[in-house]
C-alpha cells in the first residue's frame, strides 16, 4: 500500500514548500463508499476483445434530459441516424409517463420504420397498469426489450417509499410475473424480458444480488428467450474500479448466467463514466447503453461514441460505423439543440488539431514519415487514429497561434500548396506570424497564412521592376548579387534553391536568401520556368533589404 503525505502528516521542521493546504470545504457531510471487496479480482489483468453489445438511449434517457425535448421529426431524424451507425438495440421511449413516447413508438410500429434487425426497447416502472398499458404499446412490433425497473437503494427505501429489503423484492417479482404473463399477450411480437435495479450503485451489493437471482429465477424455467438484467449507475457515485469490483462481484454470483445477458448503464457524475464502462465490461458485462456523445441527466450518460472510439483506435471493431463522424455530430446537434464540446473527445473540431509549435513540428514529420515509408500501420505522433477514417482530413491538424512554431507553418504551406520551405525560411517566417499573432489575437487561418507570405516573400519579386535573366547575367547567383549592389549593401547569396512545388501550386518555386551584416533576407519566386521563378525570388529577396534599410521590417532572422 502506498502512502502520500499531506502537508498534515509531515513532521514539524520538514520542507514543506508547495505542500497542499485543506480547502475549509465540509468534506465531513461526505462519507466515502464502502467497497464490496474482491482480493480475487480477475478484471485487471483483462483486455477488451470485441464490442459490447450497444443499446442507444438517446430517445428516452437522453430526451428526456433536455430543456427542449425532441418534437417528432426530431425524435425520426436520431432514430435514423441510429440505425444508419448500426445500433441493432435502441431504446425508443417510456411510454407510460408521455404521450410524445407513446405516439412515437406507434409511428414507429405503423410506419413499419423499424428494420428487421434492429430490436426496440421500451421502460415501465413496476406497477401492473403501467406494465399492462406497455405491453399493449408494443402491439405490430417485430421484436421488442421490455424492461421493468423498482429502485432499490437504501435511502429510497427509507425516505422515499418507506419500505423494507422484503417489501422491495416483493414488488420485484409482483413486476417480474407480470411482465411474464405480458409476454405471450401480442401475437407476433417477440418479447425480451429484462429487470433493472434502479439505483444499483447506491443499493447493497447483496441485496442487490439477492433481487436479481430472485427475478431470474422465476423467470427462468418460464420464460422464453434469453433473459436480461440491466445495472444502472443511476448516480455514478464511486470510482470506476468500485464499479468493475462490483459488476465481477454479480457475474460471478448471477444466477442462470448462462443465458443472461448482463448489461450496465453509466451516468458520468464523476466524469468516469467512459472508464467506468470500459471497466465494466472487462468484469463480465456483455451489454452497454448510453447516448451519442454523453447527453443524459445531470452530468450525462456515458458516450457511446468515445467507448466506440476507444475500441476503435486499439484495432478492435466497434461494430458501428463511424466513418463520418462530423455528419453524425451535426445530425445529433440538431436532434438535441446542444453543441458538442470543440474538445470533445474523438469528435470535437479541434481534438485532431495543434497549434502547439512543438507538437505540430512532430505531426509533420510523422505524416511526412509514415508518405514515405508507405507504412500502412498508424503512428503518428499526438494523432491516435488517422482523421481521415472518420472522415476528416489533414488540413485541420494544424493551426496558426501565439504558440505555433515553424513546423506547424511548414505542415500548412506544404499540405495546403505544395510548398516546402527551407529550414532557415522557415525560422524566418515563424518570426513573422508570431508577431501577427501578437498584434491580431487568436489564431490564423490557411488562407490567412498564405496570404502573409505571398505579401512578405513573393509578391515584392512580381510587382518591382523585371530585372535581367538568368541567362543575361550569367546564372541566380548574380541574380542575387546585382540585387545586394542595387540596395547599396556588402553581403552575398547564401542560397538559391528552385523547386517544383506540389499540388495544388504546381508550379517552379525558387527560394533566395541574402545575407548582409549578419542578417537574412529572403524572396520568393513562383512562375512557369526556372529562370523566371529564380530571377522573381532573387528581386523579391533584393525588395526584403530595401525594406529593412527603409526602417519598414522589424521581423527577419540575424
Amino acid at each position: 500500500m502506498t502512502t502520500i503525505l499531506t502537508g498534515a502528516d509531515r513532521a514539524p521542521g520538514t520542507a514543506d514548500r508547495g505542500i497542499q493546504r485543506p480547502g475549509g470545504m465540509p468534506v465531513d457531510k461526505y462519507p466515502p463508499y464502502e467497497a464490496v471487496g474482491l482480493p480475487d479480482r480477475t478484471w485487471p489483468g483483462r483486455r477488451a476483445e470485441r464490442a459490447p453489445l450497444w443499446c442507444s438511449v438517446d430517445l428516452r434517457d437522453g430526451n428526456q434530459a433536455l430543456t427542449d425535448p425532441m418534437d417528432p421529426d426530431r425524435k425520426m431524424r436520431m432514430f435514423r441516424l441510429l440505425v444508419a451507425m448500426g445500433f441493432k438495440e435502441i431504446e425508443v421511449g417510456y411510454p407510460t409517463a408521455s404521450r410524445d413516447d407513446h405516439d412515437f413508438l406507434r409511428r414507429l410500429i405503423e410506419t413499419d420504420a423499424i428494420p428487421e434487425d434492429v430490436v426496440i426497447q421500451v421502460m415501465t416502472p413496476i406497477r401492473g397498469d403501467f406494465i399492462e398499458r406497455t405491453v399493449k404499446a408494443l402491439e405490430g412490433a417485430r421484436r421488442a426489450v421490455l424492461q421493468v425497473f423498482n429502485p432499490t437503494s437504501a435511502i429510497q427505501r427509507r425516505v422515499v417509499f418507506r419500505t423494507d429489503r422484503r417489501q422491495t423484492l416483493g414488488l420485484a417479482l409482483e413486476g417480474a410475473e407480470q411482465a411474464l404473463k405480458l409476454q405471450e399477450s401480442i401475437p407476433g411480437t417477440d418479447i425480451f424480458l429484462q429487470y433493472a435495479p434502479e439505483s444499483y450503485t447506491h443499493t447493497e451489493p447483496d441485496f442487490a444480488l439477492e433481487i436479481l437471482n430472485s427475478v431470474l429465477d422465476f423467470w427462468a424455467p418460464r420464460a422464453r428467450h434469453t433473459l436480461r438484467v440491466n445495472l444502472p449507475a443511476t448516480v455514478e457515485c464511486f470510482p470506476p474500479q468500485e464499479f468493475a469490483d462490483r459488476i465481477e462481484y454479480t457475474h460471478r454470483n448471477l444466477a442462470h448466467r448462462e443465458r443472461t445477458i448482463l448489461g450496465v448503464h453509466p451516468h458520468n457524475d464523476r466524469g468516469s463514466g467512459v472508464a467506468a464502462a470500459e471497466l465494466a465490461v472487462l468484469a463480465g458485462a456483455d451489454r452497454v447503453e448510453g447516448t451519442l456523445f454523453g447527453n443524459g441527466e445531470r452530468s450525462g450518460n456515458v458516450c457511446l461514441v468515445t467507448l466506440a472510439m476507444n475500441l476503435f483506435s486499439q484495432g478492435i471493431d466497434p461494430m458501428l460505423d463511424l466513418s463520418d463522424i462530423d455528419g453524425i455530430r451535426r445530425a445529433a446537434e440538431h436532434c438535441t439543440q446542444l453543441p458538442v464540446g470543440a474538445r470533445h473527445p474523438w469528435a470535437g473540431d479541434f481534438v485532431y488539431t495543434s497549434f502547439a509549435g512543438t507538437h505540430q513540428d512532430a505531426i509533420a514529420k510523422g505524416l511526412r514519415a509514415r508518405e514515405e515509408s508507405g507504412e500502412r500501420v498508424w503512428d503518428v505522433p499526438y494523432l491516435p487514429i488517422d482523421p481521415r477514417d472518420i472522415g476528416r482530413g489533414y488540413q485541420a491538424l494544424i493551426r496558426i497561434n501565439t504558440q505555433s512554431g515553424k513546423g506547424g507553418i511548414a505542415h500548412l504551406l506544404r499540405s495546403g500548396y505544395g510548398i516546402e520551405l527551407p529550414r532557415r525560411l522557415q525560422i524566418d517566417f515563424a518570426a513573422v506570424m508570431q508577431r501577427v499573432c501578437e498584434d491580431a489575437g487568436g489564431e490564423v487561418t490557411g488562407d490567412e497564412l498564405w496570404r502573409h507570405f505571398e505579401e512578405r516573400y513573393v509578391r515584392p519579386g512580381q510587382e518591382s521592376e523585371p530585372g535581367p535573366s538568368v541567362a543575361d547575367t550569367g546564372g541566380w547567383e548574380a541574380v542575387g548579387q546585382r540585387a545586394l549592389e542595387a540596395a547599396g549593401l556588402d553581403g552575398y547569396v547564401h542560397s538559391l534553391d528552385v523547386t517544383r512545388a506540389g499540388a495544388p501550386l504546381s508550379a517552379m518555386t525558387a527560394f533566395c536568401e541574402l545575407v548582409a551584416d549578419s542578417r537574412s533576407y529572403w524572396g520568393v519566386g513562383i512562375a512557369d520556368t526556372e529562370d523566371a521563378a529564380a530571377a522573381r525570388a532573387a528581386r523579391a529577396a533584393g525588395a526584403a533589404v530595401r525594406r529593412a534599410l527603409a526602417g519598414d521590417d522589424e521581423d527577419g532572422v540575424r
